[in-house]
């Protein structure tokens, strides 16, 4: 019998197609100011550091490989004269009656105002662009301090090409009553925003501080890269609220780091409702003994949105204390990526860490990864976590509507309590009104 030649046929994968890089370039760099060695450094920084990948561990679950990079441009001096105008309604206060200050962060641009009882007590809130030129030696100091370049691709980029932010300087001992609101604005397509903020809460000093990022929804895609550094000085006292509502076209990213002195607290609130794709790297840093920190989260997406959130609690001195949670609903085709750390430095003794994370899944094609950590080198130390993903039950929402509510006003409710224990945590009613208005939005939403 004749012998059949073999047939050997070997597969292999296709290529995966590249990250797309930017179109920046060294002359799009500001000429001058207090940060130009700073942005400089930046810069360099963003031209050795490659793209972010899916090999890498923080980046495994979010793909950029759709992502327009080389389409962006930088908004000119004055764009946002041709460009929509902020909403009245985002222009309100969420926290008080009314603001001590505001800032408007434009395309190409940017207002401020202060109460000015503060200005006669040496508190400094405006824009970066004016810092720069009537604080130069505060904004060198303070950028830089806290969020390095080297800590990512989107971290240089951010303090390369900043041309908008906030700088908070509260002095020592001052106690502000009304609080502060800052608000980035982002009309248009195929823009890149770029922001910093940069706050220093001195010691024994307080202020409530409230900054959001929005849009419209457009055609097209824009795209936003931030960095927020925050110090919180020896027993000073710190309320940040921190709103992302940007429209379903903008690819945001951002990093973020408080860092928490002696015997000083930061109670730092966190919402998330808009976006086509976020990624969000959060690190507070527990530098001084006695000091504690509190994280609350809430997020909610629908349609094709991708929130990826990470978080990291750093206890780095004796008798620090954390407490993180983080609550989000997932609708549509939409996902969700939480990874936490509690990291425990070897000194860091009597320790008191928590982070939870809880998801509601409220249709078949959505999708919530939890990843929980801990990392603890001292040995007397109190740290927990947890995280939960799960459906919308049934018993309950068969019992709403045997009497006589409808689907989606059910869903709603069961959604709402689902989120009350974040709401328990938020201690302004504007700011829970605000939530509750995406809860209803989006459960409402086909």
């Amino acid at each position: 019998m004749e012998e059949k030649p073999k047939v050997v046929i070997t597969r292999s994968r296709r290529p995966e197609p590249a990250v797309r890089n930017f179109a920046f370039t060294a002359d799009m760099l500001p000429a001058d100011g207090a940060l130009k060695e700073y942005r400089r450094h930046a810069w360099e920084t963003y031209s050795r550091l490659a793209m972010p990948a899916a090999t890498e561990e923080a980046w495994r679950r979010t793909d950029l490989r759709l992502l327009p990079a080389d389409t962006f441009r930088l908004p000119t001096r004055g764009a946002f004269r041709e460009l929509a105008a902020v909403p009245e309604e985002l222009l309100k206060p969420l926290t008080a009656d009314r603001h001590g200050g505001q800032v408007i962060l434009l395309p190409g641009g940017a207002r401020a105002s202060l109460d000015p009882e503060l200005v006669r007590r040496k508190v400094i809130f405006t824009d970066l662009h004016t810092a720069e030129a009537e604080n130069p030696q505060l904004v060198a100091r303070m950028a830089g301090d806290l969020v390095r370049p080297e800590e990512g691709k989107f971290a240089a980029l951010a303090g390369a090409f900043s041309q908008n932010g906030v700088v908070l300087y509260v002095p020592k001992g001052v106690t502000i009553e009304q609080p502060l609101n800052s608000l980035l604005w982002g009309p248009g397509v195929g823009l890149a925003y770029v922001s910093h903020i940069l706050v220093w809460v001195d010691e024994g000093a307080s202020v409530t501080y409230v900054h959001e990022s929005a849009s419209p929804d457009e055609s097209g895609a824009s795209m936003h890269a931030g960095i927020v550094e925050i110090k919180v000085g020896e027993g000073a006292n710190l309320k940040f609220v921190e709103l992302q509502s940007w429209g379903r076209h903008v690819w945001n990213f951002s990093h973020e780091r408080v860092s928490v002195g002696n015997q000083a607290n930061v109670d730092w609130i966190f919402g998330a409702v808009g976006s086509h794709l976020t990624k969000n790297f959060s690190e507070l840093d527990l530098a001084g003994e006695g000091a504690t920190g509190r994280m609350s989260g809430f997020y909610f997406a629908d349609g094709d949105q991708h929130l990826d959130h990470d978080t990291q609690q750093n206890h780095l001195a004796p008798h620090t204390t954390s407490d993180l949670l983080f609550k989000g609903a997932l609708k549509g085709h939409s996902r969700s990526v939480w990874q936490g750390m509690i990291y425990v430095a070897p000194a860091a003794q009597k320790t008191d860490g928590y982070q939870a994370n809880r998801n509601l899944i409220l249709s078949p094609d959505a999708r919530a990864d939890s990843i929980p950590g801990l990392e603890i080198l001292a040995d007397d130390v109190r740290c927990t976590h947890g995280a939960t993903v799960g459906k919308l039950e049934q018993e309950p929402l068969f019992y709403l509507k045997s009497r006589g509510i409808p689907d989606k006003e059910a869903e709603r409710l069961i959604v709402e309590g689902f989120f009350d224990p974040i709401m328990q945590r938020i201690p302004f009613e504007g700011v829970r009104a605000r939530f509750q208005q995406a809860i209803h939005e989006k459960t409402a939403a086909v």
